[in-house]
């Protein structure tokens, strides 16, 4: 540091004092010129059948990768929904000449990655490899034969995640927030459900490929180490003999904002965070003059971490992790969307510092010095992104799709430099609309009491899971009680009378996340002592001891004292028949209703202590068996929600028992599976030993 410091004044020095007095320190430095942007060379050409062929050079690495991309319109799936994503899927799963594992063995044997989607296919490999890859991606695009037994297991694949997803508040979120934004009828507003994946057949998956997938709608673009030449004679040779034909066009009902701002609340029982995505549509279409301005309004407002909106949210209120807002062109109908995960009880006072960072954003002139901030930003993003030759490919893509000026990239950083606080403001006052906003949220039920001042209505409107108006459950059968629901599940297990003279359990199995599994092992006295073991190889990585009294959780050494809500947990744990005794542990249990899961009927229990909703289960009325639970949970993270999946039931001397447990939160699963179950086993002091 010294050496840097005299290095400069010693050049200081050199400067004549009176060039230093010629300078005004009162006020910052014009900016300069916006730099020229020199973009990296792309060519473009088109084969007989109409293919737009598109090259980006790079020779640092011999890698290339190769993108087919349909230029085609949305499609409405309606009462299908959810065929298009399968058909792309279920592209790669067999061709006339291949099965699906041979094709994930053809992939492997080369380290190339392929994928395929709804609307398009993309591969890289090593250059050396290029033509086998290619070949593969051929046969797939010609010959797919979507075959029966695949379309199955992508069925039952879909279907068990639905199952997860209705319990989760961020899919549920997005799926609500579009369907407000361009309806249930708009390609971009509809979802897939239970109903219509189990509506596809193999003729819907068929047909769609059969209507869409035409070289004179594709742009196939190649980038790594390869010249023009070389990438045009390889889309000749694996691709020339794809016959070309019209595609029809499709046309859709305009979506409007809604004429005030209306309130629209998904429930979802157990949620410890209501997801907050304030939305409406944008009418933007690419290379419009306001692009440019909408971005830096869109920054400013809530496009990155020094936004308003996560400076507010974030930095000075602590109510969430972070707050964004989007806005961006789109040829059909694009949107505006402001969102933040928030806690439940400040959800009202969230949406508050929401609105009013949007009228803000739209009645208020920014300073100059936040326009200067956001244009670096955006500046220096922009450089960024051009080290990298695929957004070269992108903007290539973009120009020849969207009739760009050859350009237009090329000047991106005048246009930039060029928005002034006044097209700021302009480009809000056009594009935003804080009187006419659908604010969605996806939370505990109990959060919407306070949530209907928000809407001009003032009126809550509530939707299900997947955007559809909210039915009321059904009511349970007359006389029927939580206690009665508990009762049921307990003889469906084996019956209460057995369960009553357990003096013990334990079990032991195994845990999986991902490619890591943990060997588990819990025991306990009725009423008493017990620990539960988490080990991996033979080595234990985190335990919890329960001596009947007092209580330790033991991991990596550390050693922490049971709070009296663990002790509480830990009597609850070691208690067969813990729904039957919920009083004694400080709780009460509601019967909501009948709900469904899968379109199968189930009782649907609620279980508070002190006034909140700590656990919702579901009892399938007809089995009596419990198949989920929504649990709310303390970490060192943060509250966040559990869902626990129940499977296959395993009996051990005439009482049964949950066999397989699948556990997710925080956007990761695991699934746990007993191995074996002892009853009234004889504990060793030193496994449960506090001291």
């Amino acid at each position: 540091m010294n050496r840097i410091s005299s290095l400069l004044l010693a050049l200081a020095a050199l400067v004549p004092s009176t060039f230093l007095g010629q300078v005004d320190r009162s006020a910052a430095p014009a900016p300069g010129l916006a730099p020229e942007i020199v973009l990296g060379d792309y060519t473009v050409d088109q084969l007989d059948n109409g293919l737009t062929l598109i090259v980006v050079e790079n020779h640092k690495l011999p890698r290339v990768s190769y993108r087919l991309t349909l230029d085609v319109d949305p499609i409405f799936e309606g009462a299908e929904a959810g065929y298009v994503s399968m058909a792309g899927s279920l592209m790669r799963a067999g061709t006339s000449t291949r099965s699906k594992a041979e094709i994930d063995e053809a992939v492997d044997r080369i380290g190339a990655s392929l994928g395929t989607s709804g609307f398009g296919m993309n591969g890289r490999c090593l250059v050396q490899h290029s033509e086998t890859l290619l070949e593969l991606m051929s046969d797939i695009l010609m010959n797919p034969t979507f075959p029966d037994e695949e379309l199955e297991k992508e069925r039952k694949q879909t279907l068990s995640g639905f199952a997860s997803s209705a319990t989760d508040a961020n899919q549920i979120s997005g799926r609500l927030s579009r369907a407000m934004t361009y309806g249930l009828k708009h390609p971009y507003g509809e979802s897939s459900n239970e109903t219509t994946v189990k509506a596809i057949t193999r003729q819907d998956l068929l047909d769609h490929y059969a209507k869409i997938w035409k070289p004179n709608v594709a742009y196939l673009v190649v980038v790594g180490d390869i010249t023009p030449d070389v990438a045009k004679a390889q889309a000749e040779t694996y691709f020339g003999r794809w016959r070309p034909n019209e595609v029809a066009k499709q046309r859709y009902a305009r979506p409007v904002p809604p004429k005030a701002n209306r309130v629209c609340f998904a429930p979802v029982p157990g949620a410890v965070q209501s997801v907050i995505d304030i939305t409406f549509p944008v009418y933007l279409k690419p290379g419009h003059p306001d692009v440019v301005a909408v971005s830096v309004m869109n920054t400013m407002l809530g496009g990155f971490f020094g936004s308003r909106l996560n400076q507010n949210l974030r930095e000075d209120k602590g109510y969430t992790y972070g707050a964004r807002s989007s806005i961006g062109p789109d040829e059909l109908v694009g949107r505006f969307s402001a969102r933040a995960s928030v806690r439940n009880e400040v959800t009202d006072s969230s949406l508050v510092e929401f609105l009013s960072e949007i009228r803000k954003m739209v009645e208020t002139p920014a300073p100059d010095s936040t326009l200067q901030f956001v244009k670096n930003y955006l500046n220096g993003s922009f450089a960024l992104s051009l080290e990298r030759p695929e957004t070269i490919a992108r903007f290539a893509l973009n120009t020849e799709r969207y009739g760009y000026a050859d350009d237009y990239y090329a000047t991106y950083l005048e246009r930039l430099d060029a928005v002034t606080v006044e097209d700021v403001q302009r480009v809000a006052r056009t594009y935003l609309r804080p009187d006419n906003m659908n604010i969605t949220i996806a939370g505990n039920r109990d959060v919407a009491d306070g949530l209907a001042r928000f809407a001009a209505s003032g009126q809550v409107e509530f939707f299900d899971p997947f955007g559809e108006p909210l039915k009321e459950l059904d009511p349970a059968p007359e006389g029927m009680t939580a206690e009665g629901v508990f009762r049921a599940h307990y003889e469906a297990r084996g019956g209460i009378a057995k369960l009553e003279k357990l003096k013990g359990i334990k079990t032991m199995g195994e845990m999986a996340a991902g490619p890591m599994a943990l060997d588990m092992e819990q025991a306990y006295l009725v009423g008493g002592p017990g620990y539960t073991r988490i080990s991996a190889g033979g080595n234990v990585m985190q335990e919890t001891r329960f001596d009947g009294e007092k209580g330790a959780e033991i991991a990596m050494g550390q050693n922490q004292a049971m709070d009296e809500a663990g002790i509480m947990e830990a009597k609850r744990n070691h208690d067969p028949l813990e729904f039957l005794h919920l009083a004694d542990y400080g709780a009460s249990a509601e019967l909501l209703g009948i709900d469904l899961i899968l379109e199968v009927p189930h009782y649907l229990v609620e279980i508070r202590e002190e006034g909140q909703v700590t656990e919702s289960h579901w009892f399938n009325v007809e089995t009596a068996m419990r198949s989920r639970t929504v649990r709310n949970e303390s970490t060192p993270r943060g509250d966040m929600s559990v869902t626990l999946d129940y499977g296959d039931m395993m009996e051990v001397k005439g009482l049964k028992f949950e066999s397989s447990v699948t556990m997710k939160t925080a956007g990761q699963e695991m699934t746990m599976t007993l191995k074996e179950v002892k009853l009234n086993p004889k504990l060793d002091a030193a496994d449960y030993s506090v001291e």
